[in-house]
């Protein structure tokens, strides 16, 4: 079981560069593929970014050059970090773990963009 807990949201100016983290629980984290994911209303949660369990980062087109994903296994968390925001990146941001057939989710953390 993992546990999964999301932090650094909130409300965010255009053009601002917050960053999200994801602390998780459990011995074993190092072995699970991590992942940003987003849902904003009337939209499908879509995935944002993704870090494998070796480091190899991914992310949607919509935010390469801006987002970067990064993982602290000492820590035992991920971290988001996101630069030049833009209205249409408002919407909760999800902490995924994968690994198998595993998978879980954090509660969310609301990401506004708004002047």
């Amino acid at each position: 079981q993992v546990q999964l807990v999301e932090s650094g949201g909130g409300l965010v100016q255009p053009g601002g560069s917050p960053r999200l983290s994801c602390a998780a629980s459990g011995r074993i984290f190092s072995i699970y593929t991590m992942g940003w994911y987003r849902q904003s209303p009337g939209n499908q949660r879509e995935l944002v970014a993704v870090v494998t369990s070796g480091g190899s980062p991914g992310y949607v087109d919509s935010v390469k050059g801006r987002f970067t994903i990064s993982r602290d296994h000492a820590k035992n968390t991920v971290y988001l970090q996101m630069t030049t925001l833009k209205p249409e990146d408002t919407a909760v941001y999800y902490c995924n773990a994968r690994w198998g057939n595993y998978t879980y989710w954090g509660q969310g953390t609301q990401v506004t963009v708004s002047s």
